[in-house]
């Protein structure tokens, strides 16, 4: 893909990211974090089963994971535009369908079946937007040239209220104005980000690459990066800390500690907010500081939040941690941001893209199977292990990219 604009317009004004970028991304990231919480809570509303509530959440992901891949070759075969348009208007037909059929359908099998396709099928249009929007970003990005960075910090904002607000949203409307109110809603911020898609245009090649080789490109690509790849790989070991905890919050907070279900879900709306300060913050410190010290400040951060995390044993002092720990992931997730619109080259940013978030969305399955498997006396030693597994992937990252040839000048 290129965009239309040229080099002369290197930094594109305010009012053009606005209505270009940032606006349609908004609506994608409000289907998307209402999707992603409120599908599940949909279905159990409407099944009453728990078990049933968590099949659609793993129907969800597990095609979300699969259509990485797909989406990404997809998205710099046929450019931004035409992916974030149809696959919107698609998740919009789907859950509109779903809210007009779901009243008229019996308690029980039927039911059931409807709301777990309907789980599937909005978690694979909804990825296929997501990197369309991502690598749209990632476009604007290289436009603004040595302001990349400040792009990227208000594309993760975005995407932080949206989970801030979403599971919120999602769940009042259920409970106020039923499973039509909450679906109707996610389709229209699907019709918006479908009319708002930023028109970015594509430059075709007379063979283009096949969908289905979009992984061989990005692990190829990402190959010949090792400073994304020492970043990425530093992440993803990163995310195995954060998903088990994740995973394991509602055992230890409630089992543990004592408290409600309700005081999990405090714990990650205090996180967001954290996270969403720590990105404001972040636009500022890398202008003044540089990318590199910003990146490696933050890492220290989640490192020893997520260290002391596994030591505490107060339902307080776990949510302050916690809050800490997502807030230097935060910085690093802005410091990923902007080093990837800098180094992937534009015609193969989505396969690279979608491989990159594979990796990192990898450790969270495998959280929850130690989650699984492993007795809750143990939990504890098995979070202080791969708290311990994070920091030394992290610092082995970071000393690895101040120490890479030739990335001095981009990352100081």
């Amino acid at each position: 893909m290129r965009s239309s604009v040229g080099p002369r317009h290197a930094r594109r004004p305010v009012p053009t990211l606005l209505r270009g970028i940032y606006l349609p991304r908004s609506m994608d990231a409000g289907a998307f974090a209402m999707t992603t919480y409120g599908i599940p809570l949909l279905v159990l509303a409407t099944t009453n089963s728990a078990s049933l509530t968590g099949l659609a959440f793993a129907l969800e992901w597990v095609p979300r994971l699969g259509a990485f891949a797909v989406a990404g070759a997809m998205v710099d075969r046929h450019g931004t535009t035409r992916v974030l348009r149809t696959a919107s208007m698609l998740r919009a037909v789907v859950v509109v369908a779903a809210a007009l059929a779901l009243p008229h359908l019996e308690a029980g099998l039927a039911t059931t079946v409807a709301v777990l396709l309907l789980a599937a099928s909005t978690g694979v249009l909804t990825e296929f937007s997501y990197i369309a929007a991502e690598t749209a970003g990632g476009v604007a990005s290289r436009q603004a040239g040595d302001q990349a960075h400040r792009v990227q910090s208000v594309l993760l904002g975005i995407d932080q209220v949206a989970t801030l607000a979403g599971p919120a949203v999602a769940g009042l409307l259920l409970e106020r104005a039923g499973a039509a109110g909450m679906l109707v809603t996610i389709a229209a911020f699907s019709l918006l980000a479908s009319a708002l898609a930023p028109r970015q245009h594509v430059t075709r090649t007379e063979m283009p690459q096949p969908v289905l080789a979009g992984l061989r490109t990005g692990w190829t690509t990402l190959r010949s990066l090792p400073a994304l790849g020492w970043l990425v790989c530093g992440l993803t070991l990163s995310n195995l800390a954060i998903g088990l905890l994740q995973a394991a919050a509602p055992v230890i907070v409630v089992k543990e500690f004592g408290h409600s279900s309700a005081d999990v879900g405090l714990i990650w709306s205090v996180a967001a907010v954290a996270s969403l300060i720590t990105v404001a913050v972040c636009r500022r410190a890398i202008d003044r500081f540089g990318l590199w010290p910003v990146g490696a400040l933050s890492a220290t951060v989640a490192a020893c939040g997520c260290l002391a995390v596994s030591l505490t044993h107060t339902y307080t002092a776990y949510l302050v941690l916690i809050a800490v720990l997502m807030a230097g992931e935060g910085g690093m997730t802005v410091v990923l941001r902007t080093l990837r619109s800098h180094l992937i080259p534009q015609q193969v940013f989505g396969a690279t893209l979608s491989l990159t978030i594979l990796l990192l969305l990898i450790p969270f399955p495998l959280a929850g199977v130690l989650v699984a498997t492993v007795p809750p006396a143990l939990l504890g030693h098995v979070i202080t292990a791969c708290a311990v597994l994070q920091a030394l992937g992290l610092g082995l990252a970071f000393v690895r990219l101040r120490t890479l040839p030739g990335l001095h000048a981009r990352l100081a």
